[in-house]
């Protein structure tokens, strides 16, 4: 027998096999790295930066009101209280029933107002021939006078505020109107001053004469007043209205002029 066969160290057999040591310790080192980088993320992503949560937007509610509740009763009753529509729609009482007649009591016309009866004429009829020459008196009807109109007065009245001040003093009324329209009355705002006089005058409106307007303003700047003593520079505004009377002087129509041929 040869030597080289029995010695096994002399001739390596086809397959190894001794353990794999390296192989288990790379297989055992990745597992290792792989296991510290996994811990290593989720301290990061987990802990230092938390993920960002999405809140999804809350469901819809819908709110019933109801008369089981106090509150819903309230509710109700405020709603029944602004309806529009009520005040144009006719309510029915809620004892009347449904095509009810409604209870009228039926008064006759004849217990309110008495009827005016006719008299009877009488059966008698009298067929003589009347007389021309009756023996009363023939009665005449005059008729009564239409009582004349008095002349009445230009009249001038203040306002409240002016009125408080006491006593006025007027001076004698003399009004010439440019035409024979009847004048409007006029109302001016005036101002009293401390010591009584009238300092300022605006017409509000006009009396429809431009001529009776300026009177008027003049005849109320000539009103004086009680003094407020104390109170010189004080002002107190008020209304005067000056009503017109038929003392207005009216113009006088010109001579007719004929032409001579």
């Amino acid at each position: 027998m040869n030597a080289s066969a029995l010695d096994p160290a002399a001739d390596p057999l086809l397959f190894n096999w001794e353990p794999p040591q390296r192989e288990r310790l790379a297989i055992a080192g990745f597992l290792a790295v792989s296991t510290l980088a996994h811990a290593i993320c989720f301290y990061l992503f987990q802990i230092v930066y938390p993920p960002t949560v999405s809140l999804l937007p809350p469901p819809a509610r819908v709110s019933v009101i109801s008369s089981s509740s106090e509150e819903g009763q309230s509710s109700l009753r405020w709603i029944d209280a602004e309806d529009p529509a009520l005040a144009f729609t006719t309510q029915r009482p809620p004892e009347a029933r449904l095509r009810a007649s409604p209870k009228v009591e039926h008064v006759p016309s004849y217990l309110t107002v008495a009827p005016v009866l006719k008299e009877v004429s009488s059966p008698a009829v009298d067929l003589r021939i009347p007389s021309a020459h009756p023996p009363g008196p023939v009665p005449f009807l005059h008729r009564q006078p239409t009582p004349a109109v008095g002349p009445t007065r230009t009249s001038v009245s203040f306002s409240e505020e002016l009125q408080r001040l006491g006593g006025l003093t007027l001076p004698e009324p003399s009004f010439s109107a440019s035409n024979n329209e009847t004048p409007e009355a006029i109302r001016f705002r005036v101002a009293v001053g401390g010591t009584g006089e009238v300092r300022y005058c605006f017409p509000l409106n006009s009396s429809g004469d431009p001529v009776l307007d300026e009177q008027a303003r003049r005849y109320l700047t000539l009103c004086r007043f009680p003094s407020q003593h104390g109170q010189p520079f004080e002002l107190v505004w008020g209304i005067a209205t000056v009503e017109w009377g038929t003392d207005v002087a009216r113009p006088q129509p010109g001579p007719i002029e004929t032409a001579t041929p």
